[in-house]
């Protein structure tokens, strides 16, 4: 019986820390994160799968890259084909190499707009802070003992 109170208790506190960890909306962050490269992702394989493989393989004489393999053994009665799909690993390395010039780019881009954004504000007047209350009676001190 103490067992199962024990860890009722283990359960509680990790579901506490659980809402904790959600309240501080890193959870939040990551899901949107997640969300939007998930999204890019299926973008970026588009652009290379419908686009880009196309362009090299009409350069290249209409090689498509996925289908390339380099078989190793024969399919056999009990054993499926073994072999190297260098075709897929070419697709997705152009893939990858896509992906990080597009986030390079965007990355350099927002920093381009925040530099930008940062050097206005500098521009920008600064406000004179408003005197204190113990300022402006000194002030009214001195004006008063000056006349």
């Amino acid at each position: 019986m103490d067992k199962a109170i024990e860890n009722i208790k283990r359960s509680s506190k990790i579901i506490d820390e659980f809402k904790n960890f959600v309240a501080k909306g890193n959870a939040v962050d990551l899901a949107v994160g997640v969300v939007i490269g998930t999204a890019f992702g299926k973008i970026v394989n588009s652009l290379v799968e419908d686009i880009i493989n196309p362009l090299i393989g009409a350069l290249t004489g209409g090689i498509n890259f996925s289908s390339n393999v380099l078989v190793l053994k024969q399919a056999t009665e009990s054993q499926a084909e073994l072999s190297i799909k260098y075709g897929l690993f070419l697709t997705v390395l152009i893939n990858f190499i896509i992906v990080s010039w597009v986030i390079f780019l965007v990355v350099k881009a927002m920093n381009r707009i925040r530099n930008n954004f940062d050097s206005k504000k500098e521009c920008e007047p600064k406000k004179a802070k408003e005197p204190s209350e113990e300022v402006i009676l000194l002030r009214e001190i001195r004006d008063k003992i000056s006349r």
